[in-house]
């Protein structure tokens, strides 16, 4: 997969406000990372040599199996974890530097809520130590979480969905510039996923630059505008999503074989350029097609039915480039 160029949003709004942000077009610059566990040969290579670039008010879903080398990215990214070899940079300041100034914030999966504390409290806590701006954000923050209806709850009583939204409440009240997300719904159910992206699509429009690794495929079709796959431990492919799906070589076509006709129409699609992947199963054939209205137009006419035509998927092409 060729790497694609990738245009960032010009307008003056989504210049960074936090104190030490830059007006710089980069947001992320990660050149020549690793991050390698244990030495020799034995060495664990999570991170082997990735180079990355992302632009002001991007979204960008960073996907790849377990063990692909996502989290620890992330880490590094958050100033978590320290390289093994290369930089990493966050509108030119280092990770724990940027972080600490509210420049870069995230959302993980595990961690940093104490038992005892009220979702108000958690939150007033973090937000306190950015400050009385920060602080003053809290009520506002609680309701974009829809956390203000559980503000008296302790953390222990919170289910891990609600957990999950307190750990989005804490990114939040910040304001940050960069927000990274792993794995951001995880417990969730379906209706705090669906309002969780809402709130991140606005934030997007806004100008809020998004990094974001999940297991849901679904999700990152729906919302990056930008994919990046890994695979043990380096970039396979980064693209606009889009153009991921397409690269894949045409739509996929099914139909129901026509009574009689079978053999003659699988010889006329053998027969056929632009035409793979033929497969019949009981009665249905499918196929792959570049050009899908032809394929279409060849099917129907000998006497198949009931056609459905569907686009490449991210899980398709997700499928495809970390398949060992």
């Amino acid at each position: 997969m060729t790497t694609a160029t990738h245009p960032t949003p010009a307008a003056d709004a989504l210049v960074p406000t936090r104190p030490g942000a830059t007006a710089s077009d980069t947001a992320v610059a990660i050149a020549g990372l690793r991050r390698h566990f244990g030495v020799g040969e034995r060495a664990v290579k999570a991170v082997d040599g990735i180079d990355l670039r992302i632009g002001r008010g991007e979204v960008v879903a960073l996907l790849g199996p377990n063990g692909a080398g996502k989290t620890t990215t992330l880490d590094m990214l958050l100033g978590l974890a320290d390289p093994t070899s290369g930089t990493v940079s966050v509108y030119g300041q280092k990770p724990a530097k940027a972080a600490k100034a509210g420049v870069i914030a995230a959302v993980l999966q595990t961690g940093g809520l104490l038992s005892d504390l009220t979702v108000r409290e958690t939150v007033e806590v973090i937000a306190s130590l950015h400050g009385p701006e920060a602080l003053s954000r809290v009520p506002d923050v609680l309701a974009r979480t829809e956390l203000d209806r559980l503000s008296r709850r302790r953390i222990s009583k919170c289910s891990g969905g609600e957990q999950q939204r307190v750990r989005f409440a804490l990114a939040l009240v910040a304001d940050p510039d960069i927000l990274v997300l792993d794995e951001p719904t995880a417990g969730m159910d379906v209706t705090a996923r669906r309002h969780f992206w809402n709130v991140m699509r606005a934030d997007a429009d806004a100008g809020r630059t998004i990094v974001f690794a999940t297991h849901y495929l679904e999700e990152a079709e729906q919302f990056a505008r930008r994919t990046v796959v890994m695979h043990r431990g380096r970039i396979v492919a980064d693209a606009p999503t889009a153009q991921l799906r397409a690269n894949l070589g045409g739509r996929t076509l099914a139909a129901t074989l026509p009574a009689g006709g079978a053999d003659a129409l699988l010889r006329m699609l053998a027969a056929t350029d632009g035409i793979t992947e033929v497969r019949v199963d009981a009665e249905r054939v499918s196929l792959r097609a570049r050009d899908s209205d032809a394929a279409a137009s060849a099917l129907l006419n000998a006497g198949a039915h009931d056609l459905e035509i569907a686009a490449p998927t991210l899980e398709t092409a997700f499928t495809a480039l970390t398949e060992d």
